[in-house]
This record gives C-alpha cells, structure tokens and sequence, in this order.
C-alpha cells in the first residue's frame, strides 16, 4: 500500500508518515522555547477534525513555516500567538479543518504551554496579565 494510499484515522490525523516525520524533524530543530510553543499548539490542534490527511499535513508544515521564520526573524512568541493562544489556534485551525470539539483541559494546556514557551508566567516582567484557560 503506498503512503498516499492510507486513509486510516493516523494517516486522516497526521497525514502521510513520511511528512509527518519531515514536520518533527523541522520542529526539533527550532529554539527550545518555540519548540514548546508548537508543540503545544500541535497538542491543541489535534482535537480538530481534518478535511483529509494531506490538509492536516499542510496545516502542521504551515505552523512549523511560521515558527521557522520567526525564529530567522527574530520574532517572539507572544507576536506570533498574541496574548490568546486560544484565539490564535483557532483561527489558524479554521484554515485547515471542519472544526472539533476542544475539552477545556486540552484549552488550558495551550494557554499554559504557550505561558511556558513565552516566558510570561503570572505576574512576570513584561505581562500586565494571565492568561487563563477554562478551567
């Protein structure tokens, strides 16, 4: 069976093994803190349903696109997501999917995750706020 050929709910999730594997691999190269940052984004987005496995392929490829440049560009984290992860993941899941359900623990792992990658916890230097997911 070749890769294009699966259909499988790993292969609908994440597309085809061989981009997937290419996705890590660009992910593990970037800064520890925007690693942490996509990979909790990554967490999130996988709660959306994905149109096909090549969508969801192109969705990850674009998010470690997006990353990849702001580190070359010298951009933070919190430019990248803003002060709402939550906001910024869904926009970007839109482009990409039919939309899913989110459980409000997956919701406040993104928030606290991007919290971690950005730097900012409650009350650091630079924020003026906390984010806070559902709880």
């Amino acid at each position: 069976m070749s890769e294009g050929d699966k259909t499988g709910f790993i292969a609908k999730m994440i597309g085809p093994k061989k981009r997937w594997r290419a996705y890590k691999a660009r992910v593990k190269e970037l800064p520890e803190d925007h690693r942490t940052a996509v990979e909790a984004i990554e967490r999130y987005l996988m709660h959306f349903v994905p149109t096909d496995g090549d969508s969801n392929a192109a969705m990850f490829e674009d998010l470690a696109d997006l990353f990849e440049q702001a580190v070359a560009d010298g951009t933070p984290i919190r430019a990248i997501v803003g002060e709402d992860p939550l906001e910024f993941a869904d926009a970007f899941a839109q482009n990409y999917s039919e939309g899913g359900y989110v459980p409000a623990r997956a919701r406040k792992q993104l928030t606290d995750g991007i919290e971690r990658a950005a730097g900012n916890a409650c009350g650091a230097v630079g924020t003026d706020q906390c984010v806070q997911g559902d709880s």
